[in-house]
């Protein structure tokens, strides 16, 4: 995040088993591989049912700052979740971000987690790497 203002994460998955919702975890540190601590956030935006294609728009959740998000009906639905990160709320000295999924067991929930930067802090024909 040292070169981007913001980062959009997404998490993308499949239908799984009732009581095996995913967590959802954001770490921030100061190096790759460094120690981290929580990156909180209070709003998520959800789309889930048992089929995607169905749902229209997103349904934004606000929740008390925490760096983790689940949903105790998400197990057995398929879901996009969108979390928006800004550079700004991270510590100083902090602008490593790692989000990260909980082991929910062993269904078919196959997923993926992806990170959009967007809005470089130093615009520039070719933009800078995020990865070191």
């Amino acid at each position: 995040m040292a070169k981007y203002r913001r980062c959009t994460i997404v998490m993308l998955k499949g239908v799984g088993a009732a009581s095996q919702d995913p967590t959802i975890t954001l770490l921030q540190a100061k190096s790759d591989g460094g120690s981290s601590i929580a990156l909180n956030f209070t709003r998520i935006d959800v789309k889930q049912a048992s089929a995607l294609s169905a749902v229209g728009q997103f349904t934004k959740v606000t929740q008390a700052a925490a760096n983790t998000y689940t949903e105790a009906t998400a197990g057995e639905k398929q879901a996009l979740w969108c979390i928006e990160i800004d550079s700004d709320d991270f510590d100083d000295d902090y602008d490593w971000l790692q989000a990260s999924i909980a082991d929910v067991g062993s269904t078919s929930q196959v997923g993926t987690v992806l990170y959009i930067l967007h809005e470089p802090k130093y615009p520039q024909a070719a933009l800078p790497s995020a990865i070191v």
